[in-house]
This record gives structure tokens, C-alpha cells and sequence, in this order.
């Protein structure tokens, strides 16, 4: 697609020049030393407005949090934090079982009202720049699509961002994370709801609180309907992606 060559081309330039996809620095104190190498992406929305409130409160030392970037719903790319120094962006979070997921991860924050304040679809723009952004970086440090996440998956018992809107179709298009499987004809494999959330956290999800694990797992896989209740259908999607993944075929 002329649409992937041109995000790669980008991403290919910035891995030799790595501003080029960022517009500016206004660089936060917040941050330490990584303890584990570099090995997701994790995307968050504000929910603060106007934008120039969350970047104060994402450099502002008193807060305590921050991200390697943030990006304005027209599309300006800002870098808070260098992507060799551990951001506080994710919280209590875990992920395949990997319980410091600041230290393994790049948090990108969408400039975005949020649920709180009038949540709306993403603006076109903003993800336009996105899409080149974290295909430098998966490119960059070998990112598995499976660990391109929102913070929702790696913390489903406090947050719920990017939500329901967030288009997890568009960076699919571009294999930057997984695809929402379409072909469920291996129908449900588990007989109990055990074996379900056992096969839930194998995946990756903390399931600590079952309800909000489902929760957040329809968010990112079925979001036109998000009730916390198993059924057959998340039951199949939890399948094909399990099937998939240990095929080799869904890195």
C-alpha cells in the first residue's frame, strides 16, 4: 500500500535523524533510569483541555507524571522525556507479566477530553502523526505488535483510556499492533469461566478484578459493546488472538 511505504519511508528517515518527527521539546524533570529494555508502546488519552494544561501538569515536578511524548489534536508531536529514561506515565500496571511496565515501555499521550469532559472520536490529524511515530519505534526496538497497548489493558482496575474510540483499525492497517480478529468460525474452546480468565491472563490481561478485566478487554476488542460480561463472541476473539500468537503469526 502507498500508505505503508509512506509511513516507513518516514520512520526510516527518523531512525537516522530522530527529530524528525517531532516538532519540539519541552522536556519534563520527571522521569528516572529504565531497569528493563524497551519492549512496548503504550498510548494514553489527557483528558484535560485545553492541551497546554496537560503539559503543564506533565512537567510540573509536584505532579510526578509524564510521557515521552505528547501529541495535539492538530498533530503536533512534543517530547517530554527521551526515550532512554523511564517515564511515569503507566502507574500500577502490568502486561504479559511484566509488573514495571514504565520501565519497558514508551507511554504516548493523545491530547484528548477524555470520557470526563466529552469523549469523541480522535482527531485525524493527531493520528496521522501517530502512525509514523510508533512505527519508528516498533521499528526501532523491535516491538511486538501484541505489546501495542492502551493504558486500559495494562491497568483495567483504573483507567480506561484510549477507550472505545481510539482507531486500533488504523494501526493495524500498518502492522503496528494486533488486528481485530474477523474470522471466529473456531468458535469457544472454554467450557468454564476459569479457563477463560485463565486463557485472559496468559494473554496478557491482570485479572486481580475479573469484571473490569472483561471490561477492559471488550474495550479494545469489541468496543461497541463493553458490559464485563463474558459471552461467546470475546470468548472466540480471546481464542483466534491466543491461536494466533502461538502460531508465530501474531507477534
Amino acid at each position: 500500500m502507498a500508505d505503508d511505504r509512506a509511513i516507513g519511508d518516514r520512520a526510516g528517515r527518523e531512525g537516522a535523524g530522530r527529530d524528525e518527527l517531532v516538532h519540539r521539546e519541552q522536556l519534563s524533570p520527571n522521569w528516572d533510569e529504565r531497569t528493563q529494555p524497551i519492549s512496548m508502546v503504550v498510548l494514553h488519552y489527557t483528558e484535560m483541555q485545553p492541551m497546554e494544561s496537560a503539559l503543564e501538569r506533565l512537567c510540573d515536578p509536584e505532579a510526578k507524571v509524564s510521557a515521552h511524548y505528547l501529541i495535539s489534536e492538530a498533530g503536533e508531536v512534543i517530547r517530554l522525556v527521551p526515550e532512554d529514561k523511564r517515564a511515569w506515565h503507566a502507574g500500577a500496571s502490568s502486561w504479559r507479566g511484566q509488573r514495571d511496565v514504565n520501565s519497558a515501555s514508551i507511554g504516548i499521550e493523545l491530547d484528548h477530553p477524555g470520557h470526563a469532559l466529552g469523549y469523541r472520536p480522535f482527531a485525524e490529524a493527531q493520528i496521522d502523526a501517530l502512525l509514523p511515530l510508533v512505527s519508528r519505534i516498533v521499528q526501532q526496538y523491535d516491538i511486538p505488535r501484541a505489546n501495542v497497548v492502551g493504558h486500559s489493558d495494562v491497568a483495567p482496575t483504573r483507567k480506561i483510556d484510549p477507550g472505545e474510540f481510539f482507531p486500533w483499525n488504523r494501526l493495524a492497517e500498518h502492522r503496528l499492533c494486533l488486528a481485530r480478529p474477523t474470522r471466529l468460525d473456531l468458535g469457544d474452546p472454554f467450557d468454564n469461566d476459569g479457563a477463560f480468565f485463565l486463557a485472559l491472563e496468559r494473554f496478557g490481561y491482570d485479572i486481580t478484578d475479573r469484571h473490569k478485566a472483561v471490561e477492559a478487554f471488550q474495550r479494545r476488542w469489541r468496543p461497541e459493546m463493553i458490559d464485563g460480561e463474558i459471552d461467546g463472541e470475546i470468548r472466540a476473539i480471546l481464542f483466534k488472538l491466543l491461536l494466533d500468537r502461538d502460531r508465530g503469526s501474531a507477534r
